[in-house]
């Protein structure tokens, strides 16, 4: 019977988990009849309900509430266990799940995943791009890659490389409007704002004299770094965007680097963050290593390697 309720356990645990039957489905690779048999078996086995069932939700017994933060910590326990065996075999395998920003996903995933999936073709990669700051552990990832500036929480964080923000126009807006020379020039031109900062209108600079601060007025405002470096490649305004956004686009002389003696202060780093764990899984650990040093040398030379065959 012991095996058998580990079995059950470890579906009841992803049923409360993903609070479905069908997403603990999805997750644990079974039919969603499947995982209903092991619950109900489980409650049979136990002599109580865990669970209570309508048409529209699940939710826990007082009892069932109870078992779970015991069986919680059984499964912990057990994926403690494999990723031990998994650790004296060297091999990772099995499901990594990634976070990371929408653009950097699109433009640097696929190369670094295209290298890392040949050394290790075990590996099962389930990327999830967005903007917005995931819960890794509520939602069940293993890393993320954050780029910001890292306030203090309760994930641990390897750095990866800084970046900086330039400020970039098309060749055809500078020959029509002319190059400004200072930051304070900025108001008499079109601007384009990236909508995902404490003070969007306001870009602040590093002078020879100490900071400056200007507030633009945008033309365009939008809520993805991708959109206005592409808007500005069209001509349509001025923007300020983070190096690993533009440069490739400064690489083909898509965009000119302007305002170069007022350098924006550095907008932060590129980190990989991963949930505090008494054992930390050999797929996360190899994939971090991994990441560790393809940025070594900073994002610059980062850049060289993949633009190197253009």
């Amino acid at each position: 019977m012991l095996i058998g309720n580990l079995d059950g356990m470890t579906v009841f645990a992803r049923v409360v988990e993903e609070q479905s039957f069908s997403g603990a489905a999805r997750k644990l690779g079974m039919s969603k009849s499947a995982v209903s048999k092991h619950v109900t078996k489980l409650e049979d086995n136990l002599g109580i309900r865990l669970l209570n069932r309508t048409t529209r939700r699940l939710s826990l017994t007082d009892a069932g509430a109870t078992f779970y933060q015991h069986c919680a910590r059984v499964v912990e326990e057990i994926e403690t266990a494999e990723h031990a065996l998994t650790d004296l075999r060297g091999t990772p395998r099995g499901t990594l799940r990634i976070s990371a920003p929408l653009t950097f996903g699109q433009r640097y995933m696929p190369d670094l995943l295209a290298e890392f999936m040949g050394m290790y073709p075990g590996l099962h990669i389930d990327m999830h791009l967005a903007d917005h700051m995931v819960d890794l552990v509520a939602e069940g990832f293993d890393m993320a890659i954050r780029i910001t500036r890292l306030k203090d929480s309760s994930l641990i964080a390897r750095k990866l490389a800084e970046f900086n923000a330039y400020v970039v126009a098309s060749p055809d807006y500078l020959a029509e409007h002319g190059e400004p020379q200072h930051p304070s020039e900025l108001v008499g031109h079109k601007t384009l704002a990236y909508t995902n900062l404490a003070s969007p209108n306001v870009w602040d600079f590093e002078g020879p004299d100490g900071p400056i601060n200007v507030r633009v007025n945008p033309v365009i405002s939008c809520n993805n770094g991708e959109f206005t470096s592409i808007a500005a490649m069209r001509g349509l305004g001025i923007a300020r965007e983070p190096e690993f956004i533009v440069a490739e686009a400064l690489h083909k002389g898509k965009l000119v680097e302007i305002l170069k003696p007022f350098n924006s202060p550095a907008r932060g780093g590129i980190y990989a963050v991963y949930p505090e764990r008494r054992h930390l899984p050999t797929k996360v650990r190899i994939f971090i290593d991994y990441l560790v040093e393809k940025f070594r040398g900073g994002l610059c030379n980062f850049h060289k390697s993949l633009y190197s065959g253009d």
